[in-house]
This record gives structure tokens, sequence and C-alpha cells, in this order.
């Protein structure tokens, strides 16, 4: 299964990278091949001063060894080897009339001392986090998401997109980052699903991808901005950057365990702001976006 959904990610990358590459028909990504020390490494790709996007990663990576001291604890177990890879993407547009977005789908074994498997799963999920909120591709997003898990179980949607919702929450803001999407993890072997079938439900939601995010791109791209709409963007990002920071796992336990600066900063949008207690104007499109931020919606 590990080397099946490593070859699944090594093409899921160079597909993606192909796409937003003609969506943005300038910038091309550079690729940056790196080693874990400890073991494995990655193919990390960055995109940046693109006409279209401003910055953004499509990283893969395949790690193995001893499970770090962090993870040992996480999973309240003792000395441990591992194998984790996935591929991780996070893309920032130019324009603020066109929504970041985000997604990852990650497979992990861990081994007994016989290098026998005793642990084995599957997460993932993709989300949206718009500056401008246009209900139409809000609704696109998530029908695109709720196609691809309605193919595997009708459940899978609203249960993760509830997963979603609650997981991509700035609690200290009392608000979510986006408008979310899925969100799933720990996707384990049942009677219901073999590891086979996990493969193909997250395999579909990773082909779905390009169909979820670049038709809402195609949409808004040409669209008309002013700076005062830069400007909210640039706050907007701030919150962004906020939620990856102080609560996002897979940031936190990257700079636990000892993870490639690089590769896990890389979330990071290139220009920011935080202006002290800011409010946006009662009745305006950016207040608009705050209310609904405030409770999640049933897009679909």
């Amino acid at each position: 299964m590990k080397n099946k959904f490593y070859t699944y990610i090594q093409n899921l990358q160079d597909q993606i990278v192909a796409g937003l590459e003609a969506v943005d028909g300038q910038a091309k990504f550079k690729e940056d091949l790196w080693d874990r020390p400890e073991g494995g490494g990655g193919r990390t790709r960055v995109i940046e001063n693109g006409k279209v996007f401003e910055k953004g990663g499509v990283n893969i990576s395949a790690v193995h060894g001893k499970l770090p001291e962090a993870m040992q604890k996480m999973f309240n177990v003792g000395e441990a080897d591992f194998f984790a890879c996935g591929l991780s993407l996070v893309i920032h547009p130019k324009s603020p009339m066109v929504p970041t977005v985000h997604a990852n789908w990650r497979y992990f074994e861990m081994y007994d001392d016989n290098g026998k498997v005793i642990q084995q799963w599957f997460g993932g999920g993709q989300d949206l986090t718009p500056y401008y909120l246009f209900d139409e591709d809000a609704i696109h997003f998530h029908q695109t998401c709720k196609t691809a898990c309605d193919k595997h179980n009708s459940e899978f949607y609203p249960k993760y997109k509830k997963q979603c919702d609650a997981y991509f929450w700035n609690a200290h803001r009392h608000e979510a980052r986006g408008i979310g999407g899925l969100f799933f993890d720990y996707c384990k072997a049942t009677d219901e699903m073999s590891m086979e079938n996990w493969f193909d439900f997250v395999s579909e939601v990773g082909n779905s991808f390009l169909e979820a995010y670049v038709p809402i791109v195609e949409k808004r791209k040409e669209l008309p901005y002013t700076p005062e709409h830069k400007t909210w963007q640039e706050i907007r990002r701030g919150r962004y950057v906020e939620f990856n920071l102080v609560h996002d796992k897979g940031t936190l336990f990257g700079l636990k365990t000892n993870g490639r600066i690089e590769s896990i900063l890389m979330s990071l949008p290139p220009h920011v702001q935080w202006v002290y207690d800011h409010h946006p104007e009662a009745g305006s499109e950016e207040e608009k976006l705050v209310k609904v931020l405030e409770a999640p919606i049933d897009w679909v």
C-alpha cells in the first residue's frame, strides 16, 4: 500500500502542477529535492510571482525511521518504526477575488520489532479560503467534494464536511479560517472499508481537486480590484497565518519533529497585514464574509 500510494501522489503532484501552471500562464513551479537525515525525503515544488498565483507550493514527501518522541506521545506507544508519505499544497492567488486553497492527502504505517505493520491509516482533505464570497463558488467547491465522496459512501460528505468546519476553526477569533470542504483522518480498515477501499476514496478526492478549484480561478482571475480590496485580502491572510502557526497540527508536528522548515512554512503568504482592532464596514462585502465565517453554512 505504501508504494502504491507514494506512486499515486507523485503522479498527482505532476497533474496538479501542470493544471495550475496552465491557469497561471506565466510562472512555472521550481523543484527542490531534499533528503531527511533520519530517513526519506521529498520533492517540493513552489510557484512565486506569477500572473495569477502570488505564491504556492505543491509538495510531496515520504519519510521513515524511528518514531520521533513527539509522535510516541501522540500515539501513546513506545519506540517503533514508521513510514509516512503525503502530498500537501497551499496556493495564494494575487487577486483578492480568487480564493486561497489548501489540500493534503497522506498515508501512515507503524511497525513492530519484526517489521510487521501494526497500524496503518489514511487522512486528508481540501478546503477553500475566499477573501470575497461568491456563493456559487462555495457551492461548486462543496458540490465537487460531495460528488467525490458520494461515489464511496453517502455519509462521508456530511461527516467530513463537519470535521473540516470543526478543524479549521480559529478558536481565539471565534471564526472559521475559510468556508471549509473536507477533512478526514485515521481512516483505518473496518468490516465495511478495507485499506484498498480507503485508497480508492482518498485518490478519488485527490483527483477531484483541480475540478473543484480551477473553474473558480478561471471565473475570478480577471475581475478588477482596488488597493482597498488588496488590503482586506492581506488582513484576512493574517488570520490564515494565525491558524497555521497556532492551531494547525501538521505545522506544529513538523516543527516539533525536526521537519524541513522551508517545506513546512511554504503555506505562509508573502504579503500580510495585522491591523489593530480592525472591523469591516457595516453592510459591506467584507462584513458579509465575516458573518459567514462566524457559523458554518451547508453549501449543498
